[in-house]
């Protein structure tokens, strides 16, 4: 490829472009705060958020948004989902009918309750090669070059091949889809679904519980995808199991940590201040919940960490609420 922007120079934002340039790809890492963009630049890493993981050759780190697309071939998004829309307006003016927009983000919109490839057709039209990537992936491990893998899914199965191509190899492994909507829905539903493992497991609940939680959870993953066109495989797959076990067992998972945070007797607030970062699971939890009414889809489990999340119950009343629902067959 002749270059990426990658726009959003956030954790996962800088992991991405660290692992494209680590390839041998141009990069321009584009985010708003100028002077963080220039120490980036001069000190070649993200001291903020990956301060182990150096910048590679032919990164570049910029404020210039103009500048970065540009230069580059083909545009990365990976900004939080709720700015989505907003960053896709400023880039519109700048973009070149050929560029393809890859999204890396994991949430539905806020109010809306729309999928990233939704959003992206409000305002770019649907003409445009569009690709979403998602996948068991914590942006530290990435930066530093451990094995990972994820999938890039797009209704043009060349250009997801393009975009893998660009990440594939150095231990990264790039896998290919056309079900972007289960890609999607697996990448924002596991989020809440790992603040429910946090309570249960911050409150000492035990494995046996982690366990439940975790299969029952993909179990609301996989009526709600289903409901929406998605391909059972891609739930089963990286972007939804994967992405769902990784998020509930790991306390790098921003997901999790609120959830035990919680399970303290914290408020969302108080929790979120100590991660001292965006916690998707807590903005995509109430557009999950009205999607799954939406679908007439059942979703316990999320019903339940909105209910916590709006402070109607406790995580105690939460644990015992779920507990207590009446036995039914294990695929209702």
């Amino acid at each position: 490829m002749k270059g990426i922007a990658v726009i959003g120079a956030g954790s996962y934002g800088t992991a991405l472009a660290i692992q494209l340039a680590r390839r041998g790809t141009p990069v321009w890492l584009w985010g708003r705060d100028r002077d963080a963009l220039a120490a980036m630049q001069d000190k070649r890493l993200n001291e903020r958020y990956l301060p182990e993981a150096h910048f590679p050759v032919g990164l570049t780190a910029t404020a210039d948004l103009q500048l970065a697309v540009g230069a580059a071939e083909e545009l990365l998004i990976a900004v939080p989902s709720h700015a989505l829309r907003e960053t896709l307006r400023r880039i519109e003016p700048l973009l070149r009918p050929e560029q393809g927009i890859a999204c890396a983000m994991k949430g539905l919109e806020a109010g809306t309750g729309k999928l990233v490839h939704e959003v992206v057709a409000d305002e770019l039209g649907d003409a445009r090669d569009l690709a979403v990537i998602s996948g068991p992936t914590f942006a530290k491990e990435l930066g530093l070059g451990l094995p990972t893998a994820v999938t890039v899914a797009s209704a043009n199965l060349a250009y997801a091949e393009r975009i893998a191509h660009a990440l594939h190899g150095d231990g990264f492994r790039a896998y290919t889809a056309d079900d972007i909507v289960g890609v999607e829905v697996g990448g924002s539903v596991k989020n809440v679904l790992a603040i429910a493992v946090g309570i249960a497991d911050g409150l000492g609940l035990g494995a046996n519980t982690r366990a439940a939680l975790i299969t029952r959870g993909l179990a609301e993953i996989m009526r709600l995808g289903e409901s929406l066109g998605a391909q059972p495989e891609t739930l089963m797959g990286l972007s939804g199991l994967g992405d769902l076990v990784l998020t509930c067992t790991d306390n790098q998972s921003r997901n999790r940590r609120m959830g035990l945070l919680l399970a303290q007797g914290k408020s969302v607030d108080e929790a979120t201040a100590e991660i001292r970062q965006v916690v998707e699971g807590v903005k995509v939890a109430p557009e999950v919940r009205r999607l799954a009414q939406r679908q007439q889809v059942s979703m316990p489990i999320t019903e339940t960490v909105c209910r916590v999340l709006t402070g109607e119950l406790s995580a105690v009343e939460a644990v015992r609420a779920l507990a207590t629902r009446p036995a039914k067959h294990e695929s209702d």
